[in-house]
């Protein structure tokens, strides 16, 4: 007979979890004090639950395997439910174990009680409420085949406390059954045939790598078919790094704050083949604009997504990888001409005229950082301008290399998913990319980084203000405002020495290579706060209702300018 908790930890150690992210309570003492015993799994505490989510989200996205947190009931669940959903609009795989008060409790409004279940149905794969310790072998082993299979993503495991202090016996699960979950990996022939009779008669073929590529594992795949057949690729947020940024084929990340050429490019195209993506109105801008002269082909691993929100001339559903695999080998086709490099390149980077000698912008930093940044370096960002200013500008050459919240937009997430990438890869340079807004959100983990003693190298872009809703207040508000200023904020370089760590600050250009230099050859943790104008803003940019083609490039002070019309 064994309790309940140390059952749990047996299964988790069984799936190869080796980092838990969490933060104790009392409906979860059983679990901490079972991962304590634990020789195999580390336990990471962190200063607040979200952080353990986000942690866990950047651990998967960087190793590729299933992340794990764990939380009390109550507000130690709630804390969680940012982070959860995060997890879920990205289709990151996450296995969220939370304390629940005792079977009997349940329903009572008993302390720190809630619905975790119900919470978390809407932005969960699937969730469970554990009323038998004899469960947990099998409950344990779906989770992790659930999270992971198909279109990949968090479940959660609500687990009472008298559930985890139960004596039962042990019994070893090792296979999964679930009628009516059976997720399509092979493409369908007829399908596929299809696919090939479009690529063959297309003059512009363009292809679209989002976030599906990625977790799919199937970027040598991509880069065969790219190479093999000459076809230009765009990103989406979620895909940037399926593809080096270098390659000559790389065109960059589309949509509304993508970058000019690949933008055109879509508008141009007469076949747009996406892979893994959502259309999502970030990506298409006006639906009935997005790809006007293309027949569009979507490939995906979930069926919901085809048709969902862009009309589909060919669907195929099914695992991107072996998809991919099949094309390759039934790929009879000749490369195509290089048809997009026709289209003018004059608005590639059309705000650099805008730039006076001298002065110190986002884009000369996300430049210097090219310049000085390790191949094998991780990028993590937090939500706002620079987030955009990275996206467009860094050549991220690797996969999982680049890490940011896409689909719910989570400031605060950067910090601890740069932790959760420097706990799984400790002797490779992690990067938090921030703003001064967002750096207040997720700042509370720079005391796990001090106990962890983590060399994560923080970047904060400091313009006094959330630019990000500046902007948008210019382009749609018409001069009504309500402050997106700050007042006052924290001298940076106290907060950064309260937790042992390097502080820096540029002010001027010419400061920026020296320091940079300093801040990355540090071995401990630091932190480089730059400072800049708030008048910079993201471009180019499509504004709501536009197609891709008609993004403004110029700031809005200095007079409208549109492209591609």
């Amino acid at each position: 007979m064994e309790p309940g908790a140390e059952i749990l930890v047996k299964c988790l150690e069984k799936e190869g979890v080796e980092i838990i992210f969490g933060y104790p309570g009392g409906a979860a003492l059983e679990i901490f004090d079972a991962l304590h015993k634990s020789q195999k799994i580390k336990t990471v505490l962190v200063r607040q639950e979200q952080g353990a989510a986000h942690a866990a989200n950047g651990y998967a996205r960087t190793t590729g395997k299933v992340g794990v947190c764990l939380a009390t009931s109550g507000p130690g669940a709630t804390n969680l439910i940012t982070g959860i959903a995060t997890a879920y609009m990205d289709s990151i795989p996450l296995v969220i174990i939370t304390g629940q008060v005792s079977t009997g409790m349940v329903g009572t409004d008993a302390f720190q009680e809630v619905d975790t279940t119900g919470i978390s149905e809407p932005i969960t794969k699937h969730n469970y409420l554990v009323k038998d310790a004899k469960q947990l072998p099998r409950i344990i082993k779906e989770a992790f085949y659930i999270a992971e299979s198909g279109r990949p993503g968090p479940v959660l495991i609500d687990i009472p406390k008298d559930v985890s202090s139960s004596q039962v016996e042990y019994e070893e699960c090792n296979s999964v059954v679930l009628r009516g979950y059976k997720p399509n990996l092979v493409g369908n022939k007829r399908q596929i045939k299809q696919v090939l009779k479009y690529i063959r008669k297309a003059k512009r073929p363009l292809i679209c790598a989002g976030g599906g590529v990625i977790s799919s594992q199937a970027e040598e795949e991509l880069l065969q078919l790219v190479e093999k057949l000459q076809i230009p690729v765009v990103n989406t947020l979620m895909g940037l790094g399926s593809i080096p940024r270098r390659h000559p084929l790389s065109l960059g990340m589309l949509g509304t704050y993508g970058l000019a050429q690949a933008n055109l490019v879509v508008q141009s195209c007469d076949l747009f083949i996406a892979l893994g993506m959502r259309f999502d109105d970030r990506v298409t801008g006006c639906v009935e604009k997005f790809a006007p002269q293309a027949e569009i082909i979507h490939i995906d691993v979930d069926t919901a997504e085809i048709g969902k929100n862009v009309r589909v001339d060919v669907p195929l559903v099914g695992d991107l990888k072996i998809i991919l695999g099949q094309i390759l080998e039934d790929l009879s086709i000749g490369s195509k001409e290089a048809w997009w490099l026709k289209l003018s390149n004059d608005h590639v980077l059309p705000t650099d005229k805008l730039e006076e000698e001298g002065e110190l912008t986002p884009r000369k930093i996300i430049s210097a950082l090219n310049n000085i940044l390790p191949e094998n370096a991780i990028i993590t960002t937090d939500v706002g301008q620079h987030q955009m200013w990275a996206a467009q500008g860094l050549k991220i050459e690797r996969t999982r290399s680049f890490i940011s919240s896409g689909g719910l937009g989570t400031m605060g997430y950067g910090i601890p998913a740069g932790i959760g990438a420097q706990v799984a890869f400790p002797k490779r340079p992690v990067i938090v990319i921030t703003g001064d807004g967002s750096f207040q959100m997720g700042m509370s983990e720079l005391g796990t980084c001090l106990e962890e003693e983590l060399p994560l190298k923080i970047i904060i872009f400091n313009n006094r203000a959330l630019g990000m809703v500046k902007q948008l207040q210019d382009l749609y508000c018409e001069g009504r405002h309500v402050s997106v200023h700050f007042k006052r904020t924290p001298d940076f370089r106290y907060l950064a020495q309260a937790y042992g760590a390097l502080s820096l600050r540029v002010e001027k250009q010419e400061e920026l290579a020296e320091n940079l230099e300093k801040f990355l050859n540090y071995p401990g943790l630091a932190i480089l706060e730059i400072l800049f104008s708030p008048s910079h803003n993201v471009y180019p940019v499509v504004l709501n209702g536009k197609g891709l083609d008609e993004m403004i490039w110029e700031d809005v002070e200095r007079d409208h300018k549109e492209v591609g019309k």
